[in-house]
């Protein structure tokens, strides 16, 4: 149920809005919009006299949300969420550029690569200590030492950095080094690992599911939300079709439908959907004329030596060069890649 409030009123009357909500057990999560101020209503609402609420004079509607995710519906939050990390924002006129190698493998490597993609104009640094893998005789990642690594390059070139989480056992130990998390694709669907994250109020970006339709991308930030944490990001980053020519098919369709029903930041991930360095380009540049708040991307300093998803992953000039080309096409657009200095 959406409550709202009508222009002027006071703020004594929200909170007995609140408290009349809150008496019946029932949970509240108030939106102040800039053009109007929202009580959302959490829980079994047949317990509330709609009636009784309509007749309140600082209520200027009652309406129910037919939605099934509630807080990351734009119904409860008219205006867009801009996330904002140490000074970095995802979201509004800028698009975020997050970019890194798919995994630590060295502090040499972390670093060359760290060095490039800051040269380029990426804002946050990406990297995973932690690789969920199809066969467990593949590269499974470097754990907390990796974490190490990610947070002594990252203060080194003072640069945002992120992880992938997969455990909720390593939630807590990740928090401590790295300023954002990620819930990967494969763990969309998994909801203590999303609860756990939930609670740390840490930026998190989540992943869609391969095989999930967009109705379950936001049911699973919904997750998230329900927890107290609202800062998420969602990842468009491809899903499984009957196409065997790209890793996985990029849904850019994707990107205007959730900006429509929700109010989170969406960004793109090109390196997995396309799974061949060639296409990257192309797929980065899609998400920027399709409206998508920032990318992550993949950038090693040698990618036919990395020890996960080296074909998809760029090196670092061919990172340059695209960076060149999306700052002319977003100026074209008036998107803006978060204010970088073309080298």
């Amino acid at each position: 149920m959406i409550l709202t409030m009508k222009k002027g009123y006071s703020e004594q009357e929200l909170l007995q809005v609140v408290w009349q909500i809150n008496e019946v057990g029932l949970e509240t999560h108030v939106s102040r919009g800039s053009e109007r101020t929202v009580v959302g209503v959490i829980g079994d609402t047949r317990k509330l006299s709609k009636d009784l609420l309509a007749r309140l004079p600082q209520i200027e509607s009652v309406s129910p949300v037919l939605k099934p995710f509630k807080l990351a519906s734009r119904d409860f939050h008219p205006d867009d969420t801009i996330v904002s990390v140490n000074g970095v924002k995802i979201g509004g006129k800028d698009f975020t550029v997050i970019a890194g190698p798919c995994s630590v493998e060295s502090e040499q490597q972390l670093r060359e690569a760290c060095q490039g993609v800051k040269e380029a104009g990426a804002k946050i640094l990406r990297g995973s200590a932690y690789k969920p893998r199809s066969s467990p005789y593949s590269f499974q990642g470097l754990g907390e030492e990796g974490l190490k690594i990610l947070r002594k390059v990252a203060n080194e070139f003072d640069m945002v950095v992120e992880t992938e989480v997969m455990d909720t056992r390593e939630v807590k130990k990740a928090a401590k080094y790295v300023d954002m998390l990620r819930i990967g694709a494969r763990n969309m669907y998994n909801t203590d690992l999303l609860k756990e994250v939930g609670k740390l109020r840490k930026p998190v970006i989540l992943k869609r599911g391969m095989s999930s339709t967009i109705q379950e991308f936001l049911l699973a930030a919904e997750y998230l939300l329900n927890e107290g944490n609202n800062e998420v990001i969602l990842c468009e980053r491809g899903i499984r079709t009957f196409e065997t020519e790209t890793r996985f098919t990029l849904d850019i369709g994707c990107i205007p439908v959730v900006q429509q029903l929700s109010h989170l930041p969406i960004i793109v991930d090109p390196s997995h959907a396309a799974g061949k360095r060639y296409i990257v380009p192309a797929l980065s540049k899609a998400a920027l004329a399709a409206g998508a708040d920032g990318m992550i991307i993949e950038v090693h300093p040698n990618p036919d030596e990395a020890l996960s998803d080296g074909p998809q992953q760029l090196n670092i000039e061919q990172f340059k060069m695209l960076m060149k080309e999306m700052h002319k096409f977003g100026n074209a657009m008036d998107k803006g890649l978060a204010k970088i200095a073309v080298q």
